[in-house]
C-alpha cells in the first residue's frame, strides 16, 4: 500500500467513525502518554529510544538513511505490531494516527494491510485533532457557573443536577482531583493538561445540546491540570450561581471526608499552602491535626480558603452573579435552591 492510494481522512470524519472501528496511535509512547485521543490503543512504530535515534539520522544524513535506520530498528519488532494490530482490528478495519498523518502512519499502514486490515488515517494527524478541539472549547459556550466557599458541596450539587436531567459536566471529576491542597487525596494519578482538554472535549462533544451546562467554579489551575485559556475565560464571563454557607454548616461534611486520611498525608497538604497559611496558623493546624482535633485544623484552612474565593469572585463581572443564603448542608435541598435560582437567569 502506497501513500498514493491511503485513504486520508479530515478530523469530523475521523471523530464519527471512531465510534465504530478501533483508534491506534502509532506515536512513541511518551507522546502517547502526553496526550491521545481517549479509547485510543497505542501500537507505536518507534519507541521512544528509537524515535530520537530515527530522528537524528534524519538530521545528519536525510530522509533515506533514516528510513534504513528505521527499517533497522523496528525489524524485530514487526510481527508484534501486526499481531496486536489484528487483535484490535474491527470487522477488518482500523483508524490510524501519528502527529502529522505523514510516514510514520503511512508505514503502520502498510504494515496493517499485510495482516488484510484496511486503515484511514488522519490526515494531518494528531496536531489537527488537538486543533479542532482547543478550537471547539474556545468558542462561547451557553454555562451555568455553580460557586461557593470550599465544604459547599460544589461537586455533589453539579452530579444532582445531572441526575435531574440538566446538562452538567464534572471538571473535577476529569482532573482526578478536588481543587485544593487536599485534592489529590484519595484520587487516581491526574492526566496531563493536555490530555485534560481532550477528555474534556471528549465529554462536552457528547452533549448534544446548546446547553446551558452546569459545570463547578474552578480557578486557572485543577491540582496540576490547567483549564484551556479560552475555556476558562468563558467560564469567568457566565452567569454564576454563589451557595452561602457559614462555616459551622461546612464543617461536618469537610471532617466526614477528610478524617479518613492518614494524619501525616493531612499535614503534607497543609504545608503546601503554609506561605498563605502563616507560620502561626500551620503550626497550630499541624497541631490540630496531631491531636485529631479534625474541626480547628480544617476551620484553619477554610478561612485561608474563603479568603482567596472572595477575592477571585471580585474578578468576575458582578452583573452575573447571584447569591444564595442556604442554612443546611443538604445536597438535595441545596440542589434544588440553585436550580430554583438558575431560573432567574436571562440569556
Amino acid at each position: 500500500m502506497g501513500s498514493q492510494t491511503l485513504k486520508k481522512i479530515k478530523i469530523t470524519g475521523f471523530l464519527k467513525l471512531r465510534t465504530e472501528f478501533p483508534v491506534i496511535d502509532v506515536r512513541s509512547p511518551s507522546e502517547y502518554n502526553a496526550g491521545h485521543i481517549p479509547g485510543a490503543l497505542n501500537i507505536p512504530l518507534f519507541n521512544d529510544q528509537e524515535r530520537e535515534a530515527v530522528g537524528i539520522k534524519y538530521k545528519k544524513e536525510g530522509r533515506i538513511n533514516a528510513i534504513l535506520k528505521g527499517l533497522e530498528l523496528t525489524g524485530p519488532s514487526i510481527q508484534g505490531k501486526l499481531s496486536d494490530a489484528i487483535k484490535a482490528a474491527r470487522e477488518g478495519k482500523l483508524l490510524l494516527y501519528c502527529w502529522r498523518g505523514g510516514m510514520r502512519s503511512e508505514a503502520m499502514a502498510w504494515l496493517f494491510s499485510l495482516g488484510d486490515i484496511k486503515c484511514e488515517v488522519l490526515e494531518n494527524g494528531y496536531k489537527a485533532y488537538r486543533n479542532h478541539i482547543l478550537e471547539h472549547l474556545g468558542t462561547k459556550q451557553r454555562m451555568i457557573i455553580l460557586g461557593g466557599m470550599t465544604g459547599t458541596s460544589k461537586t455533589h450539587i453539579i452530579r444532582q443536577i445531572k441526575k435531574h436531567g440538566s446538562l452538567a459536566v464534572d471538571l473535577e471529576s476529569i482532573a482526578n482531583h478536588k481543587g485544593s491542597a487536599f485534592g489529590a487525596l484519595g484520587q487516581p494519578p491526574q492526566p496531563s493538561t493536555e490530555q485534560f482538554a481532550n477528555l474534556l472535549y471528549d465529554e462536552w462533544s457528547q452533549l448534544n445540546s446548546e446547553g446551558p451546562v452546569w459545570l463547578e467554579d474552578e480557578s486557572r489551575n485543577i491540582g496540576t491540570v490547567f483549564i484551556p485559556d479560552t475555556f476558562h475565560a468563558n467560564m469567568q464571563t457566565s452567569p454564576t450561581i454563589i451557595l452561602l454557607l457559614t462555616i459551622e454548616k461546612r464543617l461536618p461534611r469537610l471532617i466526614e471526608e477528610y478524617s479518613e486520611y492518614p494524619p501525616e498525608l493531612l499535614k503534607d497538604a497543609i504545608k503546601k499552602i503554609s506561605k498563605r497559611l502563616g507560620g502561626e496558623n500551620t503550626r497550630d493546624a499541624i497541631e490540630a491535626v496531631t491531636s485529631g482535633d479534625f474541626a480547628k485544623a480544617i476551620e484553619i484552612t477554610l478561612k485561608y480558603y474563603d479568603k482567596a474565593y472572595q477575592f477571585g469572585i471580585k474578578r468576575k463581572p458582578s452583573v452575573n452573579l447571584i447569591y444564595i443564603e442556604s442554612d443546611t448542608d443538604d445536597i438535595v435541598m441545596n440542589t434544588e435552591k440553585v436550580i430554583e435560582a438558575s431560573r432567574n437567569i436571562t440569556w
